[in-house]
């Protein structure tokens, strides 16, 4: 059985790959994949793939682009969530901020450099018209050391998936200012070069089974009832997100690769713009 080692970040995004895996969808074609949940998000798993440990990351398209462009030795084979992430603007349910322009000059907290929440902070900053240098961060990790930082006054906001930080505005923790959507599909599956070198037909194959299962994912009796006891959030959102989200079997194109390389590089995020072979492999 060939050993894959794949991670992603422990959202609902990623249900239809722990559905394939309690199916035994992969060991049934003789390939022993390995997932592990990062809640850490892009940047870490970014670090994952350089350090070869692991071989295959679902992650978000801003930080694995920048990261490719980088030097990271990984190619993008397709994209998987084809949708906007919505990225809800968070304050302390308690703090004196009350709209988006209250956050102009103040300090955002991140999982961590090149992760999503860094390079969002970006986007959300240009389309705000605030400059865009020098914007101060805190390193937070997880949405725990979020909640942790925002609370206590060593962060200001803090800029995460809309409906899975929906708990914490439901309980009372957060307070949502707005939503910042990202003007490309929100994740793709990028793989490292070795690997896709080495194992292409084991790579084509695990695609070939996840693309199957997002075929048919939202035809599940009763997915909402399911994802929202996993994830602990109410069946009104999940319907909501199941709404708004779609997955994806095609592969990144050179146009949008070109949009998203033009806006990072726009914001000062990378400092060339890369070719589209260097960021994307067809499998």
């Amino acid at each position: 059985m060939t050993p894959i080692k794949i991670v992603g970040v422990p959202e609902h995004f990623n249900f239809p790959w722990h559905l394939a895996l309690e199916k035994k969808a992969f060991e049934n074609e003789n390939i022993h994949l390995q997932w592990t949940d990062i809640p850490e998000g892009t940047g870490k798993m970014c670090q994952m793939l350089r350090d070869d440990e692991t071989d295959i990351a679902v992650i978000l398209t801003e930080g694995i682009v920048k990261d490719i462009a980088a030097g990271n030795p990984s190619k993008i084979v397709q994209i998987y969530v084809a949708t906007p992430l919505i990225w809800g603007i968070h304050v302390a349910a308690q703090s004196h901020y009350k709209t988006l322009s209250d956050l102009e000059n103040t300090k955002a907290a991140i999982s961590r450099v090149g992760s999503g929440s860094q390079l969002m902070t970006y986007v959300n900053a240009h389309n705000q018209g605030w400059k865009t240098t020098n914007l101060p961060f805190e390193i937070v990790n997880t949405i725990d050391g979020a909640v942790a930082a925002l609370t206590q006054g060593t962060a200001d906001y803090f800029m995460w998936e809309h409906f899975m930080t929906q708990p914490l505005v439901d309980q009372g923790i957060f307070r949502r200012l707005g939503d910042c959507p990202t003007p490309w599909p929100s994740f793709v599956i990028a793989v490292r070069d070795e690997i896709l070198e080495k194992q292409p037909k084991i790579i084509a194959k695990i695609l070939e089974i996840i693309n199957q299962e997002m075929l048919f994912f939202k035809e599940i009796p009763a997915i909402d009832s399911v994802l929202a006891k996993h994830f602990n959030q109410k069946k009104a959102a999940i319907q909501e997100w199941l709404a708004v989200t779609e997955w994806s079997q095609k592969p990144l194109s050179e146009e949008m690769v070109d949009k998203v390389q033009n806006q990072l590089f726009e914001l000062g995020i990378i400092d060339k713009i890369s070719t589209f072979a260097t960021l994307v492999k067809a499998v």
